[in-house]
């Protein structure tokens, strides 16, 4: 057994279960993953089944955990935590939710410990799901592209189907390794608009409550996020109207999906290239997109 984690309880009560998992460290557009776990966590019973060792998966120096100052002494210290816990969704169908911080060290032997847990505990299914900016408007559903081994997911929800070098993140590299093992894989890469992805977008973790429910059976309260996602509708459309760059900006990509030029199936990212994309030609390509639409625009 590895000695990357630490087991709490008894393995034998959560055989069988599937697996939601969601990191943070590669992208978190929309701030949709600190939302669905904050949402899970605040409104689900949940309880610790593992903890992975900090000490040889995280770098302090990058991700300084939190110690608390109370006036002449260190009141308490609360470090970084990658884990899997025992969740009851709405219905009390018991999961288990991979959730905290990306490795910053030894990829390949998380994800060697990763495919030792999903055998002894007998895993049913590993779903994922993040969030990547996207020249989407926000008048529009969030877009998403789905990967893995399970079609049924793919035809049905994949709106964009790239062929490109992206640059790795663990949360792939699971995908691979358990496709690899024969288990039953979906992941969903949601592509939240660009000029919001600085912000909590409600309506990104409902798509993404939506795609797990989708990908798994499982039940979850969404009452509270619809009615966020409707405030924050309303605040977006606020702004836009008081801002002539802004509201251009959406009407082009409005424009551009009613015509069919543009959207996740006519997304400006193609084949591979020599090497892999870093962050920064991404969204060079994806500007460079939005640069020819405004041009397009200008020329009618």
């Amino acid at each position: 057994m590895s000695k990357l984690y630490k087991i709490y309880g008894d393995f034998e009560s959560i055989k069988g279960l599937p697996m939601v998992a969601m990191l943070s460290g590669f992208t978190d557009s929309g701030s949709t993953i600190g939302q669905i776990s904050e949402h899970f966590f605040s409104s689900l019973d949940n309880d610790i089944v593992l903890r992975f060792d900090n000490d040889e998966l995280l770098d302090y120096r990058s991700r300084r955990p939190t110690l608390f100052f109370e006036k002449d002494h260190i009141e308490s210290y609360e470090p970084q935590t990658l884990a899997i816990y025992k969740v009851l969704d709405e219905a009390d169908q018991p999961f288990l939710f991979l959730e905290g911080y990306e490795p910053d060290m030894r990829w390949e032997a998380f994800a060697e410990a990763m495919v030792e847990l999903v055998q002894l505990l007998e895993v049913k299914s590993f779903t994922w799901v993040h969030a990547i900016p996207f020249p989407i408007p926000h008048s529009r559903p969030i877009g998403v592209t789905v990967s893995g081994n399970r079609s049924d997911m793919i035809e049905r929800f994949s709106e964009w189907k790239p062929q490109t070098q992206v640059p790795g993140n663990v949360i792939h590299l699971l995908e691979y390794r358990l496709s690899q093992f024969g288990l039953a894989v979906s992941g969903f890469v949601l592509l939240v608009p660009h000029y919001l992805a600085d912000n909590e977008v409600p309506k990104a973790a409902l798509s993404g409550i939506e795609m797990i429910t989708a990908a798994t059976g499982l039940v979850f309260p969404a009452d509270e996020l619809r009615e966020r996602a409707v405030k924050f509708d309303a605040k977006v459309e606020s702004q836009v109207s008081e801002n002539a760059e802004l509201a251009k900006l959406v009407q082009t990509l409005e424009q551009g999906y009613a015509s069919g030029e543009s959207g996740p199936s006519r997304a400006p990212i193609g084949k591979p290239t020599a090497s892999p994309l870093t962050a920064d030609e991404l969204a060079e390509e994806l500007e460079q997109y939005l640069t020819t639409m405004r041009k397009r625009k200008t020329e009618e």
